[in-house]
């Protein structure tokens, strides 16, 4: 199998992941934005190494402007996401305890 058709295929699940994320309404809605920002992450890498090989015929790690331009869209992309489970621990649904208070309050429920 080709690397880009087995790239195209892990977003699949990448965005399954993303569809039932999106569904939790006791999660932070920037955790939910966090793990979004990371397609743009994505958007913007590939683009940039394709630069990197048709223009300066090298690759992506070797441009340091243009690899840290994309490693800074991945720093602001984790900090978004700790940012937002922070929020997701705090945060107490309507029902109980929040998602990370459930877990960690006496050990592992029973359903």
């Amino acid at each position: 199998m080709n690397p880009s058709n087995l790239f195209a295929l892990s977003l699949v699940p990448y965005l399954i992941f993303l569809g039932f994320l999106w569904r939790i309404p006791s999660a932070a809605r920037s955790l939910k934005i966090g793990f979004t920002f990371l397609l743009v992450f994505v958007a913007v890498t590939i683009p940039a190494g394709i630069y990197a090989q048709t223009q300066a015929h090298t690759n992506l790690a070797n441009l340091d402007w243009l690899h840290g331009s994309a490693e800074a869209f991945l720093t602001l992309t984790n900090l978004w996401i700790l940012f937002g489970l922070k929020q997701t621990r705090h945060r107490d649904p309507p029902g109980g305890a929040g998602i990370m208070e459930k877990q960690s309050s006496g050990g592992a429920q029973q359903l």
